[in-house]
């Protein structure tokens, strides 16, 4: 159905409050799935991310990579393992987990900002030391797989008072120079609560949390922290869906007033989040 100028201006007129209500404040968008390797859906992510910085929203993107690192490791006959979600990275994937996120997706995303109109500057967690990491611990041994240690907004910050949108790769390193392969969803949570971010965003394959995973009207539009444990007891929030709630958990336990978990595969899910009443996905809340 085509707008009428009338319906155009209907949309402007109810996005407003919203536009005023962020101007000036962060929002953490994380960018993977779907929207990820789709060309449409990538343009339209961008575009919404340049939307929000030119009407003075100071967004801030945080993508992974997963698949064109599989991808590369693929090429160079690297085998690709996961243990728990999580990919085993050697030292090989090490090296080829920071050429493919800081090199290629990172700059690719970039130059994509910038033929949209926008502008922005690719980042990675050892640009200045940004995200200081150690060797994650656990029952498994998963190479080198960084757990943060500490975020450095310095960086970030600088780039938004610049004028720039960061685009930033989730590695981090260690004192001793050492690169680590950083889990995107928990990275964009740090990244969030550091930056003490009005809103953390977060782009999945699904429409957001649900209690039944094969009902799409089963989805959960509000989860509360004191939720989150019961709802992972009961079933509903299992597998692959635990790390990402946990994540949006974390933000809003460290001071991000609202993490968001919205359906990326929707052409501009993150303007109609952001700019409407009803909003597309879940909302985490205290």
């Amino acid at each position: 159905m085509e707008l009428t100028e009338n319906m155009k201006a209907q949309v402007l007129t109810a996005a407003l409050p919203y536009i005023q209500k962020y101007t000036g404040k962060i929002v953490v968008v994380k960018y993977g799935g779907n929207a990820m390797v789709n060309p449409e859906l990538k343009k339209a992510v961008m575009s919404d991310i340049i939307l929000l910085s030119l009407v003075g929203i100071k967004a801030v993107l945080i993508h992974g990579g997963g698949p064109e690192i599989s991808l590369m490791l693929g090429k160079l006959g690297i085998e690709t393992r996961f243990v728990d979600g999580l990919r085993y990275t050697d030292e090989r994937t090490a090296e080829v987990v920071q050429m493919v996120l800081a090199g290629k997706t990172n700059k690719d995303l970039v130059s994509l900002i910038g033929v949209l109109g926008g502008k922005a500057l690719g980042l990675c967690g050892l640009d200045g030391a940004m995200i200081k990491a150690r060797k994650l611990s656990g029952k498994t041994d998963l190479g080198f797989v960084g757990d943060i240690v500490s975020i450095d907004t310095a960086p970030i910050l600088n780039t938004l008072d610049s004028g720039y949108i960061p685009v930033i790769a989730t590695v981090g390193v260690d004192e001793n120079g050492q690169t680590y392969n950083i889990n995107a969803d928990t990275a964009a949570a740090a990244i969030a609560a550091a930056l003490k971010a009005e809103n953390m965003i977060m782009l999945t394959d699904i429409r957001g949390l649900m209690r039944d995973i094969n009902d799409e009207n089963s989805l959960i539009p509000t989860v509360r922290l004191s939720e989150v444990e019961g709802l992972i007891n009961e079933g509903i929030i299992s597998g692959g869906m635990i790390p990402k709630v946990k994540s949006c958990e974390s933000a809003v336990r460290h001071g991000v007033k609202k993490a968001f978990m919205i359906d990326g595969r929707i052409p501009h899910s993150i303007l109609i989040e952001m700019f409407s009443d009803e909003g597309i996905g879940t909302m985490f809340t205290e």
